[in-house]
């Protein structure tokens, strides 16, 4: 491929860290529970429990989507964008000289990629603000590929 665009989000913690910090957290709120406990306030220990129940199930969703990605490349005269979303692959492949880009035109929209009744949306793991430069970026490329033929 000539050309490639990684459209992924932002994450501040690596699985790593997020494992470090919630072990962290449980065995703090362990103690808290256990402390509580030794002195006959057995309630705490179990919303301690469930607060720890609670924080796996969303640091799990988190862990699902934290590899969310689009990959959008430009090649042998097609574009062939790529979504990776909760571990699952899907795979669009556009002719390039047909392709059109609708670029975001109010807020929270994203970039359209239409070639021959196919309609593909991209942008939505990166910020609003990069959406127009990627939809322009895109677009510059597209016309040198179709200057090229």
């Amino acid at each position: 491929m000539e050309h490639e665009w990684l459209l992924k989000k932002n994450c501040s913690m690596s699985p790593r860290q997020v494992g470090v910090a919630y072990g962290l957290l449980c065995l703090f709120l362990l103690v808290i529970g256990l402390a509580f406990a030794a002195h006959g306030a057995w309630p705490v220990l179990v919303f301690a429990l469930l607060d720890i129940g609670v924080l796996a199930v969303a640091l799990l969703c988190y862990a699902r989507h934290a590899g969310d990605r689009e990959r959008v490349a430009l090649g042998d005269g097609c574009l062939l964008v790529e979504r990776v979303e909760a571990g699952r692959v899907r795979s669009i492949r556009l002719e390039a000289c047909w392709t059109r880009i609708g670029m975001p035109d109010r807020r929270h929209s994203l970039i359209a990629l239409e070639s021959r009744g196919v309609r593909v949306e991209i942008g939505a793991f990166i910020a609003e603000e990069l959406r127009e430069q990627v939809a322009q970026e895109l677009r510059r490329e597209l016309r040198k590929t179709a200057l090229l033929r």
